[in-house]
């Protein structure tokens, strides 16, 4: 990609915040209350209305996939991408979670368990920031795919005598065997993270292990 939209750079060499990586986080951002207004529309019951929340909430996760990709290949990792992009995901992902739990379709424990592990992670991410960054794990990855993939389960629509009540009785059991494993990703990957924060933070400690080495 040679468009301005992925060159633009500062005389210093420094990548402008105005690139399609960051263009295509913004577009996720926009993308929440999208979802959220379609979802909710006539109670969920509407299967028009319900495949449109479905198609944004796929489109948001695609620009999560690609707009990484771009900012790395093209050298295009800016300190609004690095504070925006998190926010967006879980803006994304805890939107749908409460809205499904409004709608009833999902039980309210589950939401609480992964958005009460997604904010206390990001403040701790704050807190110890400037120790330095702690990275991704895989299990962080297959965290947000399985509620990735969870969610889009549960967005599908499943209107009355399609394949002769079929569909929802495979995809409401499958959706929510893929929900619980995420959930027990979700908590393991947290409690993960967290032992991370503590024992960077003990290394630099005077006496520490970083210390002794």
């Amino acid at each position: 990609m040679t468009s301005w939209l992925v060159a633009r750079r500062h005389a210093d060499g420094r990548p402008s915040a105005w690139n399609l990586a960051n263009a295509l986080t913004v577009l996720r951002v926009l993308l929440v209350p999208v979802m959220a207004v379609l979802l909710v529309m006539d109670d969920g019951e509407q299967g028009g209305w319900r495949l449109g929340a479905a198609l944004a909430f796929a489109v948001a996760i695609a620009t999560d996939k690609v707009d990484g990709e771009i900012a790395r290949r093209h050298d295009l990792v800016t300190d609004f991408g690095k504070l925006v992009d998190p926010i967006a995901d879980k803006a994304l992902i805890g939107t749908a979670l409460v809205l499904l739990s409004v709608l009833g379709e999902l039980p309210w424990w589950i939401t609480v368990v992964v958005l009460v592990r997604e904010l206390g992670v990001t403040l701790l991410r704050f807190l110890v920031i400037r120790h330095g960054v702690i990275p991704a794990s895989r299990g962080g990855k297959l965290k947000t795919v399985l509620q990735s993939v969870a969610i889009a389960l549960y967005l599908v629509p499943r209107p009355d005598g399609v394949l002769g009540g079929l569909l929802p009785a495979v995809l409401d059991p499958l959706a929510l065997v893929v929900m619980l494993v995420a959930v027990v990703v979700t908590v393991v990957t947290g409690v993960d993270y967290v032992l991370s924060a503590v024992r960077q933070h003990r290394a630099r400690r005077p006496g520490g292990a970083g210390r002794a080495r």
